[in-house]
C-alpha cells in the first residue's frame, strides 16, 4: 500500500492559509507537498519573518485539518552565479528548515538549479564548477539542518547540475550526511534520449542510493525536441510497472505525491497507480 498525497499549489489557487487547509481537507487529500509562496497569500515569508510562534500556528491549523506536510518545498537555484542571490537562497532554505521542524514536515525539498541566474537551461550547469557551487551551497545548509534535526531533500533532474543517478550517487557520497534524503521523480531523470531506456535510468537509481530514496514525485510526459512536456498520470510515456515493483520490493508505503495534477482527477489518479502498484 503506498502513501499519497499532492502539491497544495495544484489543489487550488494561492489564497489566505485557514481556507486553503479547509480546502486541501474538502478534497479528501492528508498529505501535502506545501510551497509558502505558492499557496499562501496573507503572509510574508521572506527571511527574516520567522518566528517559532508562527510556526507552530501554521502547525496548528494544518493539525484542525488534518493535514500532514511531506514536503515543505524550498526550490532555490543553489548554484546562481550572482553570488549574492546564491547566498540569499541559501539563506532561504535555512529558514524553511527552523518552519519545518516545528510543524512536522518530513523534509525541505529542492532540486539543484541551474549556473544561470534566471535558471535558464545553459551548458555551464552540467561542469565541474558548478558542481562544487552545489557542494558549497549544500554543505552550508545541510550543516544547518544537522544542527537543526530537519531532513533536506534533494531532487535530481535531468537539465540540473545534479542530472543522473551517476551525479546524485556522487553528490551523496561528497556530502556524506543522514540528513540528506533523496526525493525520486522519476520523470524528472530521463533525458530526451533515454525515453527507451527509462527502466534502466529508475534501476540505477535505486541501485546507487536506493536507501536513500524516502519520498517520490508522480507525473507523467512527452517531450518535444528537447522540451519535457508534463502529463497527467497515464497519459504519456512513462512506464510505472518497474518503478512500482521496485517499490513493492524495497520501499513499501513510501510517500507519492502527485505534481501537475487537479484535484478533480486526485482520487482517480490515486486508485490508477495504487492497481499498478498492487499488480506488480
Amino acid at each position: 500500500m503506498l502513501s499519497f498525497g499532492m502539491r497544495c499549489h495544484d489543489i487550488c489557487p494561492k489564497m489566505p492559509m485557514e481556507p486553503l487547509f479547509e480546502e486541501v481537507k474538502a478534497n479528501g487529500i492528508d498529505q501535502i507537498q506545501l510551497a509558502f509562496g505558492k499557496s499562501i497569500s496573507d503572509y510574508d515569508f521572506s527571511v527574516g519573518h520567522y518566528s517559532s510562534g508562527f510556526a507552530h500556528y501554521i502547525r496548528k491549523k494544518l493539525d484542525q485539518n488534518g493535514i500532514h506536510v511531506a514536503v515543505l518545498g524550498c526550490y532555490i537555484n543553489p548554484i546562481n552565479p550572482i553570488e549574492s542571490k546564491r547566498q540569499a537562497e541559501v539563506a532561504k532554505f535555512i529558514e524553511h528548515l527552523k518552519y519545518a521542524k516545528i510543524i512536522g514536515a518530513d523534509m525541505v525539498g529542492t532540486e539543484t538549479g541551474r549556473l544561470d541566474p534566471n535558471m535558464k537551461v545553459v551548458p555551464e550547469t552540467f561542469t565541474e564548477t558548478a558542481y562544487q557551487l552545489l557542494l558549497k551551497s549544500m554543505r552550508e545548509i545541510v550543516s544547518a539542518a544537522e544542527k537543526l534535526g530537519v531532513t533536506v531533500g534533494v531532487e535530481g533532474v535531468f537539465n540540473h547540475t545534479l542530472y543522473s543517478p551517476a551525479m546524485m550517487k556522487r553528490f551523496l557520497e561528497d556530502i556524506d550526511s543522514p540528513n540528506v534524503e533523496v526525493i525520486l521523480d522519476s520523470v524528472n531523470l530521463i533525458h530526451p534520449e533515454e525515453v527507451d531506456c527509462q527502466e534502466e535510468v529508475i534501476s540505477k537509481a535505486f541501485d546507487y542510493y536506493g536507501d536513500k530514496i524516502t519520498m517520490l514525485h508522480m507525473k507523467d510526459f512527452v517531450f518535444e525536441g528537447q522540451d519535457q512536456i508534463f502529463r497527467y498520470v497515464g497519459e504519456g510515456l512513462f512506464h510505472y510497472e518497474p518503478l512500482m515493483k521496485l517499490l513493492k520490493e524495497k520501499k513499501p508505503h513510501i510517500t507519492m505525491l502527485l505534481e501537475n495534477s487537479r484535484k478533480e482527477r486526485y482520487h482517480s489518479d490515486v486508485k490508477f497507480l495504487q492497481e499498478i502498484y498492487d499488480r506488480a
